[in-house]
Order: C-alpha cells, then structure tokens, then sequence
C-alpha cells in the first residue's frame, strides 16, 4: 500500500478538479484532489470483507503532539471557509463543509468525490489544505501536513431555501462512528452511530469504531437526496455503510449496512442511538439544578413485532443498568422527546426542539432484542443513554451481517399509535395524606392521553391492569386529570416492595375487551439505594 503522507504530498495529489474533467460547478476552483481509483458499493464492500481477515491498524497518525495543542479553545477558533464548500455552485442544492482535526477529534477521516462517465465511477480523494479554513495565524492547526485529512464533514441547507446556508446545516458525521441529523423543529440532539460494540459489558471495554472513509455522490440537480458510502473500521468491526438522506420537514436516511465481524462481539449493537437524560418531571434531586427538566429524549418507544406499542420511560439510574425487549421481526424503536413544552424546561438551549429518532426496520431482522442501556450521570454534558437492537444468535467472529434500516428525525414517532399515549409518569412518597409515610412505599401517578379515552361513553372509568415483578399495590385509583382535556386520564398507585433491586412495571388501561392505551413499561429503582435522592 502507498503511504498516504507520501501520496498526497506528491505534486499530483493537488491536481484541480478541472483538469480532471470536473465542471466548474463542484467547486474546482476551491479544492484539491489526488488522482482518480476506481469505486463503486461492492468494491467498497469487498474491502470491509478484506479488511476484517487482517489484524486491525488503526489510522494514519498525526503528529499528537500538534493535535494536543489544538484543544478546545483553539479548535474553536477554527472555521472552514464557505466559499471552499463542495457543490458549492451544485450539482445539488446542498453544500458539503468540513470538520477540522483536533485534541478532540484525532482520526483523521479521509473524502472521496465520485465520479461518473463513460459507465465507470472514479473517487479522488480531498487533499486537506489550511487554506480551506479561517485561523489564527499562530494556529497550530498550520503544523499539520498537507493532505493530513478532515474530522468530519457536514451538509449545508439549501442555497435557495429560507436559511442562510453558510449559517445552517442539517446532517453531521463528527467523531467515530458518530452522526446526528435536525428534526423538523430545527434543532440538533441525539445521535445515532453506525454500530455499538460491547456497550456497558462488564468484562469487555466499549469500542468506538470509526469511519475512516468517507464518498460523495454528485446528486442530481433538484433532488432533494444526498448519498454518501462510508467504509468502518475497528478492532472488532469493519463495515461498508451507503446513507441516502433526504431533507423534508424534518431528515430522513435509508441505510445500507454490511459488516465483517474481525472478533467475537458480547453486545453486537445495531443502529444505535445514543442521547442524554439527567432528570425530568418523574424524579428529581432536590435542586440539584434550577431547571424544572434536562434531557434531549425523555423515553424509548417500542413496536412490536406482534403489534403492541411500548413507552418506557427513561431513568438516570444509581447504576449502570441493561434493559432487553425481546422480539421477532421488530416494526420499529426510537427515543424520543415527547414533552414539548418550554416552560418544562426553561432555558435557552431547546431542550423542548429536539428531535425523536425512530428506527424503521427493511427486511426481516429476525430475532433479537430492544435494548436499552442507561448510565448514571449527574450533568447534562455525557450522553448516557443508548438504545439499540441486537441479534439473539451470537456475534462470532468471521460472521458478516447486513441490515437496512429508515431513520426517521422528527419531531414524533413516523407511525403513532391509535391508541392513547403516555404523556406523564410522577415519583412521589407513597402512603396517605396527613400520616406518617413508610419507607418502603412509592406512589406513582401515570398520566395518559388520546382519542379513544375521549371517546368512552360518560361515566365509564377505564380500568388500569397493573403488574410489577415484585412488591404489592395499594390505593390504585384511575381518575380524570380535572384540566377538562377531553381523554386526559391519570392513574395512581402505591408500590409496596422491600429489598433494592429494579421493580419491573407494566400499566395499560382498557374497558371491557378493547385495549385503550399503550404500554406503559416502568423500571424503577427503589429509593433507599439512591444517594442523590
């Protein structure tokens, strides 16, 4: 293999684009390009496949001594130059910018641009120059060589929409395998990931592959889709990834994944998404911060494949803890931020904005579960939350798998259920009014909404089936939330269990044979083991 530094630092590694039979209209001027090698999906594919019966190395590495002294301040300082933009002037209405490598952002990530004529693609890699980005001029950004690559990339708003393009984005691949798109709200949040390897295994560190390769196809003129093909990379893992976005009222992406197994894998993580919850309205340290809630997804929403609509509420637990839904066939799973409400919130950063991101299965994933992961945290700043689906056989190496799959960022589920909907779940000292409070009590209060409870006929009260996978109930009371909300319903109840581990819940509310809600899937965490609390 030719040594990249050698490569590109050769003179035809900065051939304009121009000259290698590109129109104007991809930004020749702007950028420099190596020569051409040929590409296309299979030949991507077959060197993922070649790659994982080899031993892992990672990528080419910088100088880290240059990349320690751009930290965040001086990463801060750094903007690539919009004018330096690919497709620029077109094709496509949407510009593609850049990430610049840092402390932070160590890997450096090779950019293709295809090609096609005469029925053959080529792909020329984007020489990286620090003339593509606005910095200081005692940046150290300046020492890294020429064609050292990018971190990440990201595409821009539409040059004739109603947003400033140079201003605004709305798809972001920064940081392994890490990418997360806006909802129609106009705002980031969650992430989703190419793959999970071994997340909160305790006898396997966590691995974070990387996409170490990314290519862009031209789109057509007015289309509203971008492709772009990645190859992955990592100590367990390899893949070969094509992503077709589109930007409509929110961002929605086909995804095509292939991967190469170089290892055993204990929790092989498909479509991963990732966000941060810290507390809301049902459980709260007593001011631990001023703002009524923190979170970018307040819960994970499950369809079955037999058809039952799933909401469990997240927590910020004591411990690390691992929830599996198992399944056959899975419709679909997502986070999501149900409560839009500002004045839950508060602040400045839109928490109440963030998009919900669903996970729309194509083909037969067979079976397996949903699981979720949630990580105790006491700041906003981590993301502790993943949620993902992994196969029931196990993960060996030398398998290889395929999925595809629709991500959907929104600002609700795609296909919402047409039963009632959970809109609430309250924590509160168990016990009656007036009386001591015994310490083994938890009272709960769910609160749920929609068209068929507004449609009982007056005076029927629907009836609450509990279960929990320990403890009793007590003062189960189903009631009207008087706010005169037509089919606003609350129940509440009192838990009583002894002892500390997780209390498995489950709630819906019927009457007679027709189901009403969905269900209502509740992990708690008895108080005595909370320090916080």
């Amino acid at each position: 293999m030719i040594d990249r530094r050698t490569f590109l630092a050769s003179a035809a590694a900065s051939v304009g684009l121009t000259a290698l039979g590109y129109s104007n209209a991809t930004n020749a001027a702007a950028l420099s390009f190596s020569p051409a090698k040929p590409f296309s999906h299979d030949g991507l594919i077959a060197q993922a496949r070649d790659m994982a019966g080899k031993p892992y190395a990672p990528a080419w590495v910088l100088p880290p001594e240059v990349l320690d002294r751009i930290n965040y301040e001086e990463h801060g300082k750094i903007r690539f130059k919009p004018d330096h933009a690919l497709f620029v002037d077109g094709p496509g209405k949407f510009p593609v910018t850049f990430f610049h490598l840092g402390q932070f952002f160590r890997i450096p990530v090779q950019m293709f641009l295809l090609d096609k004529s005469d029925d053959t693609t080529v792909a020329r890699e984007i020489a990286y120059d620090d003339k593509y980005f606005d910095m200081p001029e005692n940046s150290p950004a300046h020492e890294l060589p020429h064609g050292a690559g990018f971190a990440g990339f990201r595409f821009q708003e539409a040059r004739d929409g109603d947003l400033d393009w140079k201003k605004n984005d709305w798809v972001a691949f920064l940081g392994a395998s890490y990418f997360r798109a806006i909802g129609e709200l106009y705002q980031y949040g969650l992430s989703a990931r190419g793959i999970a390897v071994d997340v909160a295994e305790p006898t396997s560190p966590e691995e974070f592959p990387d996409f170490t390769q990314f290519y862009f196809d031209p789109p057509k003129p007015g289309s509203d889709v971008v492709t772009v093909y990645a190859l992955l990379n990592g100590p367990s893992v390899t893949g070969a990834f094509r992503f077709d976005m589109r930007r409509g009222k929110g961002v929605v992406m086909d995804v095509d994944s292939v991967l190469f197994l170089r290892k055993d894998i204990k929790r092989f993580g498909v479509a991963p998404l990732t966000s941060m919850y810290w507390y809301s309205e049902t459980e709260k340290p007593t001011a631990v911060d001023w703002r009524p809630e923190v979170h970018d997804s307040d819960g994970l929403a499950i369809w079955t494949g037999a058809g039952e609509h799933l909401w469990r509420p997240l927590n910020n637990p004591p411990h690390t803890t691992a929830s599996a839904f198992m399944d056959n066939k899975p419709r679909g799973y997502g986070l999501s931020q149900r409560d839009r409400n500002f004045d839950h919130y508060l602040d400045g950063v839109h928490y109440d904005r963030r998009p919900s991101l669903w996970v729309e299965p194509i083909g037969d994933w067979g079976k397996g579960s949903v699981q979720l992961v949630e990580i105790t945290t006491d700041d906003e700043i981590h993301d502790n939350i993943v949620a993902m689906w992994v196969p029931q056989d196990p993960a060996r190496q030398g398998q290889s798998y395929r999925f595809g799959y629709r991500l959907h960022w929104l600002a609700d589920d795609p296909f919402p259920s047409p039963l009632a909907r959970c809109v609430a779940t309250r924590l509160g000292n168990g016990g009656q009014p007036g009386q001591p409070r015994p310490a083994n009590v938890r009272k709960f209060l769910v609160e749920f909404s929609g068209k068929p409870l507004a449609e009982l006929p007056f005076g029927v009260i629907p009836e609450p089936v509990l279960t929990t996978s320990r403890g009793n109930f007590s003062y189960v009371l189903p009631e009207a939330v008087p706010n005169d909300v037509p089919g606003h319903w609350r129940i509440q109840f009192d838990l009583v269990a002894d002892g500390t581990d997780p209390i498995e819940l489950r709630l819906f509310l019927k009457s007679g044979d027709k189901t009403l809600t969905e269900t209502w899937s509740f992990q708690y965490h008895p108080f005595p083991t909370r320090t916080t609390r």
